[in-house]
């Protein structure tokens, strides 16, 4: 056990592992936004994607090695060469920040049914991938896929094979979120013990929460010598997600005496980053969330109120200031001006064109005739529909729907696209499905909602209502969002959003020429 604290990396994959995610969803000016709020948040590395999946997925790791100053930026790769490539090319404007993280599945189930490799082609592989990213990359980072469930001893010889070959940091994963903390923390420990170039490199761990685990895994293998723990915001992931950040974070904080390790986390910027990442990827945080949940820091019963008013540590394991709840976020109001607007969107992070800026201001100045507080929540649903990748083909121009218990709902919507102006009208089985089916009707696409979700964007009666929907056009699936006042206006936007991306899409926008 270690007896004083080590400083523990924090690697963060909100933006590679996170947006997997079934429902999540970020288009490039948003991965970029959020990219720049976990700088000011101090993570070490930032994982902005895999290269080689997709030209929006390499443009984004570009643009984030472009333009994001402090963490190294890391792009993942398989351990193909065609990957590799395409991965340097992506973080090279980063410079030495650059990171190329190559993973290999270990496990013995992974070795027959999906690589169809033996022990030694394993080997040879992986020391053969990270020699040849590390003549193109100065940081190379290596994946044991699957590490959990690999032979101790093999798992031991691969680590030191890639460290050898001239991997900096070696991530040991929960892939399928299997261990559980007693078994991880001994894995981590074995590792060091019979790996004799171990300390040579950095000993990262990657846990996934399918038995709701992660954090536990991540601070058992921290107390057995890990350095590193790869995290999301929110945990966000596949499946059940990823290591939760800011609870790892402040288990770490909160416990420091007992797990000796610290990070260079500001924490006082968790539960902005937080709400940041669950307005844009549209992903609801659950209300009793550790940590950054509105739950968090309430006490309903009379006992603890009473305890909390004598003495906040009685109930109170940390403080809400230390995440960055200070209390009312209301802003702005309908007389403020284009200087406070934009001031406002700066300090939170938004770097809007002059145009998008005007757009959102007059969203602003419409929004506060409805309503009679503006919370910085609000602000940022407005900012998040003016930062669109793709210029709208169609534009909603009016929406007007009929429904009630003894009338059949119908809408009419009228649709501009440039020049020419679209009306048609339908009926469905409530008032969104009325104005979804007359948006199909004018732009001749059927598409199929595989996933609808509202939540309002504040409190109150008057409060937004944020639509985040996934819609299947074919084998093509799209998400967007899209927010408002009126819940069937948001619908209808966040649809339109996902006809106008499928279109773009199909025109070949966006892709490498």
């Amino acid at each position: 056990m270690k007896t004083k604290s080590d400083r523990i990396m924090i690697f963060d994959t909100t933006l590679r592992d996170g947006e997997q995610c079934p429902g999540a969803s970020l288009n490039h000016r948003e991965k970029l936004e959020i990219a720049q709020q976990l700088a000011r948040l101090n993570v070490d590395v930032i994982e902005a994607g895999f290269p080689i999946a997709s030209p929006d997925d390499f443009r984004a790791v570009k643009s984030v090695a472009e333009q994001i100053k402090g963490p190294s930026i890391a792009g993942l790769a398989r351990c193909l060469n065609k990957d590799i490539e395409r991965c340097a090319e992506a973080v090279a404007p980063a410079g030495k920040k650059g990171r190329i993280h190559v993973f290999l599945a270990t496990s013995p189930i992974h070795r027959q049914y999906k690589l169809k490799k033996d022990k030694a082609e394993i080997l040879k592989q992986a020391a053969a991938s990270v020699g040849y990213a590390r003549k193109l990359c100065e940081d190379v980072e290596f994946s044991a896929e699957d590490a959990s469930r690999t032979e101790p001893d093999f798992l031991a010889e691969v680590t030191r094979t890639v460290i050898d070959a001239g991997a900096a940091t070696v991530n040991i994963p929960d892939t399928v979120g299997y261990a559980i903390p007693t078994e991880f923390g001994a894995l981590i420990a074995f590792l060091f013990e019979h790996v004799p170039n171990i300390r040579q490199a950095v000993i990262n761990v990657h846990c996934h929460n399918d038995l709701g685990l992660a954090v536990a895994n991540s601070l058992a293998a921290v107390q057995n010598g890990a350095g590193g723990i790869e995290c999301t915001i929110n945990g966000l992931g596949e499946r059940a997600g990823n290591c939760a950040l800011e609870e790892l974070v402040m288990a770490l904080r909160t416990r420091e005496a007992l797990c000796h390790a610290t990070t260079g986390i500001h924490t006082r910027e968790l539960f902005k980053t937080s709400r940041l990442v669950s307005r844009l990827t549209g992903m609801v945080v659950q209300r009793n969330k550790a940590i950054v949940g509105a739950n968090a820091f309430a006490h309903e019963a009379g006992i603890h109120q009473d305890g909390i008013l004598k003495e906040r540590s009685t109930y109170e394991i940390m403080r809400a200031e230390d995440i960055g709840i200070e209390g009312s976020d209301l802003v702005l109001g309908k007389h403020s001006g284009r200087h406070a607007f934009a001031d406002r969107l700066a300090k939170m992070g938004f770097r809007l064109k002059a145009e998008e800026q005007e757009r959102a201001y007059n969203r602003f100045i419409d929004l506060a005739d409805k309503k009679k507080t503006i919370y910085d929540d609000d602000l940022v649903a407005i900012a998040r529909d003016e930062m669109e990748d793709v210029a709208g083909i169609y534009v909603l121009d009016y929406l007007h729907v009929s429904t009630g218990t003894k009338t059949v709902p119908t809408a009419t919507v009228r649709l501009k696209k440039g020049e020419e102006i679209i009306q048609d009208a339908a009926c469905g089985d409530g008032p969104v499905d009325a104005a979804l089916m007359t948006i199909d009707r004018i732009t001749g696409i059927k598409g199929k909602l595989l996933d609808y979700n509202l939540q309002a964007v504040t409190v109150g009666k008057d409060a937004q209502g944020e639509v985040s929907i996934r819609v299947a056009f074919g084998a093509d699936i799209i998400s967007g969002k899209a927010a408002s006042t009126d819940i069937v206006q948001a619908s209808a936007a966040a649809y339109l959003s996902c006809v106008n991306r499928l279109l773009h899409s199909r025109a070949g926008v966006g892709k490498k020429k």
